[in-house]
């Protein structure tokens, strides 16, 4: 297995699930999951659910940038179908992505949520490449 030491970025996610959703939220992020296991960038994605706080936090790593863009796109449907349930307490962004994922972050359908972006110091990873 390649150890890389490159750009990768690491999203965390906290969501607040919305009271009387939690049924529904469970079934889009399944279903959201579901097809980006098939279909989309990322090299991981965990979610975890808190139901005592009706809290949920994903994690999603990617490559690069390029990775995170593709997401957007292919995954558009499956997001907001996750949104109609929740809201986004706070966003973490780990590593340096593209000047446009962060302006992204920034207006999402023209609403705003608090994020942060800490670069990277030091790491590496054992995922297969490729």
């Amino acid at each position: 297995m390649e150890i890389t030491t490159g750009g990768t970025i690491l999203f965390r996610n906290t969501m607040r699930i919305t009271d009387g959703h939690l049924d529904g939220f469970r079934r889009a992020v399944t279903q959201a999951v579901a097809f980006t296991r098939e279909h989309g960038p990322q090299l991981m994605v965990e979610v975890f659910i808190d139901e005592e706080r009706m809290l949920a936090h994903s994690f999603q790593l990617y490559r690069d940038s390029d990775a995170i863009r593709t997401h957007w796109r292919l995954s558009d449907p499956y997001i907001r179908g996750v949104m109609e349930h929740c809201t986004v307490q706070h966003f973490e962004v780990f590593g340096e992505p593209d000047p446009d994922i962060v302006a992204a972050l920034r207006t999402p359908d023209g609403g705003g949520f608090p994020f942060t972006v800490s670069p990277r110091l030091a790491g590496f990873n054992r995922l297969a490449c490729g």
